[in-house]
């Protein structure tokens, strides 16, 4: 009879999900000047951005860690190109209201 599989239990994927990406990235990689920031995270999996980098950290029933590194997916870049465009655009109409309304 063969043995049976236990999987890990999922604060233990976390605590070695955190250990890799210490490891992987450094251990100030949570401080907010090295520009590393959370896109998605839970007990299996994580996936951290910096400028055009993606890094995704996934963590297997057994304990095992997979790390992949690529670039920005399309979807990414569309949605930082609106979220500036957007931001461009409030600004605008808000000097547009107060040179208006006469606060410029």
């Amino acid at each position: 009879m063969p043995d049976e599989i236990e999987p890990i239990a999922p604060e233990a994927a976390r605590a070695i999900l955190e250990a890799a990406i210490a490891e992987h990235l450094g251990d100030d990689w949570k401080d907010e000047d090295d520009g590393w920031m959370i896109v998605s995270m839970h007990d299996y999996m994580a996936r951290l951005t910096r400028g055009r980098i993606n890094v995704d950290f996934y963590v297997d029933l057994l304990g095992n860690v997979d790390i992949k590194r690529g670039e920005i997916s399309p979807a990414q870049d569309a949605g930082r190109l609106v979220a500036l465009t957007l931001l461009a655009l409030s600004i605008a109409i808000a000097l547009m209201i107060a040179h208006i309304v006469g606060w410029l």
